[in-house]
């Protein structure tokens, strides 16, 4: 592999020399910008904005622009003369436990490669050293043009470099968890757990690219001019999950059922009998309904008495002769359409008390 920078890793007072190498490589598939009349390449030239004229690599440098617009040129001459230690050097500062290193920091990788055999033997050592220690080791180095932070461990029985953001570069996720106050019950997070458990562990040497090599096979029928479009999978909508708990256990079958496993079922541990919210709603709203159905009879005969009365005490005061009965007959007779079925329900209802309290 080819080299980025050559140096040296400051371990106290012993130097190491050492090579960095990329430990990562892209394998994302890259397209060109095409003019589409003619299929043509469209590219990109560096054009100087003073006289117009296409600049070679060999004839552009750097500069700082202040504010004014102005440009400051610095060239890598002045660059190299800074007092920079770790211009050429790793300089190793501490040795911590892997895990107070948060991964937001984490950045690109490297590989350090001795370079030659004088130093095979202090590469081997900080190796080892590292390995015993279960620690990393915390160093600055600069690299393209800036200082940074990195931090060093074993990777089988190569050391390995990763390159970390400054802690001030870590953005606070300030406005990103949920504002609303949500509590998470004991047998909810039995489900989840027992989801966990279910969905195990993945090899990760396994994992590989789907949407790339679609893209490939894509590209090679195209090219062999027998490409034929499939049609785009719909994903259904999503939507806000009411129940929660049988959302989790329909999860568990569903990741038991593609390992082959014997029961669809939660663990046993972990079975909870799923939230019927549902079916509370039904059988809350059938029960509503039936008392606001006969709650609606009961109503409308009381509203045909007190209009029957109301007529009956009418036609008391201007004749002073009509029964009871009579008047609640006329003040239901009086009323409209649906007053006078209820008046005479009301009446027919009313017709067994009066022969009881005789």
């Amino acid at each position: 592999m080819r080299s980025i920078w050559n140096g040296a890793i400051s371990f106290g007072l012993v130097s190491i020399p050492i090579k960095l190498v990329n430990a990562t490589e892209s394998h994302s598939i890259s397209f060109r910008q095409i003019h589409l009349g003619d299929g043509g390449r469209i590219r990109y030239r560096k054009v100087c904005e003073l006289d117009g004229e296409e600049v070679p690599s060999a004839e552009i440098g750097k500069g700082y622009e202040e504010a004014d617009g102005s440009v400051i040129p610095i060239t890598d001459e002045d660059l190299a003369q800074l007092p920079l230690a770790t211009a050429k050097t790793i300089e190793i500062m501490s040795f911590v436990p892997a895990d107070e290193i948060d991964p937001l920091q984490m950045d690109a990788a490297y590989y350090l490669a001795a370079n030659g055999a004088t130093a095979a033997k202090p590469y081997t050592l900080l190796r080892e050293a590292l390995k015993r220690s279960r620690k990393v080791a915390i160093a600055k180095y600069a690299l393209r043009g800036r200082e940074r932070l990195g931090m060093l461990r074993v990777v089988d029985d190569v050391i390995a470099m990763h390159g970390l953001l400054w802690p001030d570069e870590i953005r606070a996720p300030e406005g990103v968890a949920p504002e609303v106050t949500v509590s998470v019950r004991e047998a909810e997070l039995d489900l989840a757990d027992a989801l966990m458990a279910t969905l195990g562990e993945v090899e990760m040497a396994s994992l590989h690219d789907d949407y790339r090599e679609a893209v490939e096979a894509m590209i090679a029928a195209k090219a062999g001019g027998g490409f034929e479009p499939a049609e785009a999978v719909r994903e259904p909508a999503g939507g806000q999950v009411i129940d929660l708990m049988a959302a989790l256990e329909k999860s568990v079958r569903a990741a038991k059922a593609s390992r082959g496993e014997a029961g669809a079922g939660a663990e046993a541990g972990a079975e909870v009998t799923p939230m019927r919210r549902k079916a509370r709603a039904g059988a809350g709203g059938a029960a509503a309904a039936a008392p606001k159905a006969v709650g609606g009879k009961k109503s409308t005969a009381a509203s045909a008495k007190k209009t029957a009365a109301a007529a009956a005490t009418k036609k008391k005061a201007t004749t002073g002769k009509s029964a009871s009965a009579k008047s609640s007959s006329a003040g239901a007779g009086a009323a409209s359409g649906s007053a006078k079925k209820t008046g005479a329900a009301a009446k027919k209802a009313a017709t067994p008390r009066k022969r009881s309290s005789a």
